[in-house]
């Protein structure tokens, strides 16, 4: 069954980007959708899931990508199978071994950044992450603390080193990966729903804070996506996150990532302010239909 949604994937992927390069061929991007050819397109958590799901979408839109993750043999894979397919050229790709907890490195890893690779266009801020799945009570500190230091302390920071030099060129984008838990709160998800609704309210305040400059805020908030989302909340066990998935058809990370191609491609003066999307199977964070 896994080999299958692999090969599935990978064929929605195929499909895509014959998609897109036969629009780019007919030179009818530029009428309907705003260009990404040379746009840098930072990416955060992009050794796999949603990030590595940008990674491939954006690759044949023109962009340049700079893929950051803790796990560095894994962008290396992405970015070797990206060329390999000549869906994106070798001096196009930038890989970053990134812990976006800490500050430091953050603050380092931006800085250092060579200056053809500076001038970052759009910032999608998808590393993030669930620890356990307990009551508040019984909860682990350590797993309270690796969410908040990923999901908001890591999206800000990024989004602090970035953000000035996109409000000093007068143009960019900024794309929080939120979620439904960032709206309806669920049994046992506390502190994760917790900062999920920060990471909503980050994305508000931000919109607020850029009024007057062209530079756009997008929350995409999934629901139920089929990554290895359920496999690092509950610590590797694989069996217990198939569970979370049986008898539905979740969203894949394709699906996110059409998403934010979608939203950064409007026209400039169109912000897409946030979108909510759920598997035809969800109604809510806490109902399913499964089969």
């Amino acid at each position: 069954m896994a080999e299958v949604k692999k090969n599935n994937t990978y064929q929605i992927f195929k499909n895509y980007f014959k998609i897109v390069l036969k629009i780019r061929r007919n030179k009818i991007w530029d009428e309907f959708m705003l260009s990404l050819k040379n746009k840098i397109i930072f990416i955060t958590g992009a050794s796999s899931g949603i990030g590595a799901a940008c990674a491939k979408i954006f690759a044949a839109t023109g962009a340049k990508l700079i893929l950051a993750a803790r796990r560095i043999d894994r962008l290396q894979e992405l970015a070797n199978k990206l060329t390999e397919n000549d869906y994106i050229s070798p001096e196009s790709i930038h890989l970053i071994q990134l812990d976006v907890r800490d500050r430091l490195v953050v603050e380092s890893a931006i800085s250092n950044l060579p200056k053809e690779w500076s001038s970052i266009d759009i910032l999608i801020n998808n590393a993030g992450l669930s620890r356990g799945l307990d009551k508040l009570h019984e909860g682990e500190f350590q797993d309270w603390e690796e969410m908040i230091d990923t999901n908001i302390k890591g999206l800000l920071y990024l989004t602090r080193y970035i953000l000035p030099g996109m409000v000093e060129r007068n143009c960019g984008h900024v794309v929080n990966i939120g979620s439904i838990a960032g709206h309806q709160t669920y049994p046992k998800g506390n502190v994760y729903c917790g900062t999920k609704a920060a990471v909503k309210a980050i994305s508000e305040g931000l919109k607020q804070d850029l009024l007057g400059t062209p530079i756009r805020v997008t929350s995409i908030d999934p629901g139920m996506v089929e990554t290895e989302f359920s496999e690092v909340r509950f610590h590797g066990d694989g069996d217990r996150a198939k569970k979370v998935y049986q008898g539905l058809t979740p969203l894949t990370a394709a699906d996110v990532a059409d998403a934010i191609l979608f939203s950064v491609t409007r026209s400039p003066h169109v912000n897409i302010n946030e979108i909510i999307m759920m598997p035809v199977d969800q109604a809510s964070a806490t109902l399913n239909y499964r089969r």
